[in-house]
């Protein structure tokens, strides 16, 4: 009898993506698999052709070769029962020696990973460290560019006082857990495939409490307020995160800390606003300071700064103050301050200051709306 298209023994396209193949080889496989369906030979068929199929799909060039040429010409010598032996149990003694659980799906990477879960991982549980937590900082404009250190007030889990952490009484200790025997592993399945998972009991750590404490109830913190200090450096802007290591909820049972995350926020700034490293500033100048010239006092923000305002200055003309921005984070320097003037016209004339700008205009015919049209 001919092999299937092993497209269709999964049930997929040939445009299907990786992903695809490997969602629907994953429902196959738990659906087929000899140790949900002991005894049952179809079943037992099935998972070899559907496990057959996923070797040479899930393989990126095997794919590729297999796509080049029709199924019947395409040679494949996988057999995935080779290295069992049948008993009345179930499948029993399968040997991994010649597979790669770290590779990829050539290797039987991607199967490790399926099986895994599947039935449950099989590697031993880290102990979990803290939660990290997220405060939100708002601070001044001058601040944000200067930099400042700022006392903040939080609430976070910390370590347990009377425990010092531990979760278990003071007096008192830990001792081996008697569902895993301390390895904090348990073993889950049998025969074809067993599979060792992190221990339910103790939560992979091979240890239980016996005695809790009191004050905490065995978890090793508590919730308490705390003043910390935080220093923000100058030139952060509205988005930046801060990270403060070890300033997180502490982990229960004496486990690490989580981190602390501040994500600043700038208040805005009555007159300068900022791009990048660039400090900006909209300057209201008289008619005559701009025909005429003028030195004037411009706000920076280390202070009033003298700048030179040149005759014949337009209004929008953007002049520049050096090294008046924002310091650079990374590297040495600031940015500079960008001055854009504005000109200001006055709102009520004198008899003799109309007769003035009259004459002015007599005298000065220029249009400067010429060639417009």
């Amino acid at each position: 009898m001919a092999k299937r298209d092993y497209y269709e023994i999964l049930g997929v396209n040939r445009n299907a993506t990786e992903e695809e193949i490997k969602k629907a080889y994953r429902k196959l496989a738990h659906k087929y698999h000899p140790d949900v369906n002991p005894g049952n030979q179809e079943a037992e068929a099935r998972f070899k052709e559907i496990s057959e199929a996923y070797s040479i799909l899930g393989d990126r060039k095997k794919k590729a070769n297999y796509d080049q040429f029709s199924h019947a010409d395409f040679k494949s010598n996988f057999d995935p029962f080779r290295a069992y032996t049948r008993s009345g149990a179930g499948f029993q003694g399968f040997d991994f020696s010649g597979f790669d659980f770290k590779r990829g799906p050539g290797n039987f990477g991607d199967l490790g990973d399926i099986f895994g879960d599947i039935f449950g991982k099989s590697q031993k549980r880290k102990p979990s460290r803290g939660k990290d937590l997220n405060y939100t900082m708002e601070i001044d404009f001058e601040e944000a560019v200067k930099g400042i250190t700022n006392q903040m007030s939080m609430q976070r889990l910390s370590p347990c006082p009377d425990c010092q952490g531990s979760g278990v009484r003071p007096g008192s200790g830990k001792h081996s857990c008697p569902d895993c025997g301390g390895s904090g592993q348990t073993r889950a399945g049998q025969g074809f495939l067993s599979i060792t998972q992190a221990c339910r009991r103790c939560g992979g750590t091979g240890q239980v409490i016996g005695d809790p404490c009191q004050k905490c109830r065995g978890e090793g913190r508590v919730r308490k307020s705390e003043r910390i200090s935080v220093k923000v450096p100058g030139g952060v802007d509205t988005g930046a995160n801060l990270r403060l290591a070890g300033k997180g909820d502490a982990g229960n049972n004496g486990r690490a800390p989580g981190d602390l995350y501040i994500s600043i926020k700038v208040r805005p700034h009555p007159l300068f606003t900022r791009k990048g490293e660039d400090i900006y500033l909209e300057l209201p100048v008289t008619i005559t300071e701009a025909a005429l010239g003028a030195k004037i006092s411009v706000p920076t923000i280390d202070g009033p700064t003298t700048m030179t305002i040149p005759s014949g200055t337009q209004g929008g003309q953007k002049l520049r103050l050096q090294k008046k921005g924002v310091p650079k984070l990374k590297g040495k320097g600031r940015g500079d301050q960008y001055v854009i003037v504005k000109i200001v016209p006055p709102k009520k004339l004198s008899r003799r200051s109309r007769e003035l700008l009259e004459e002015f205009e007599k005298i000065n015919p220029d249009n400067p709306r010429a060639g417009l049209f």
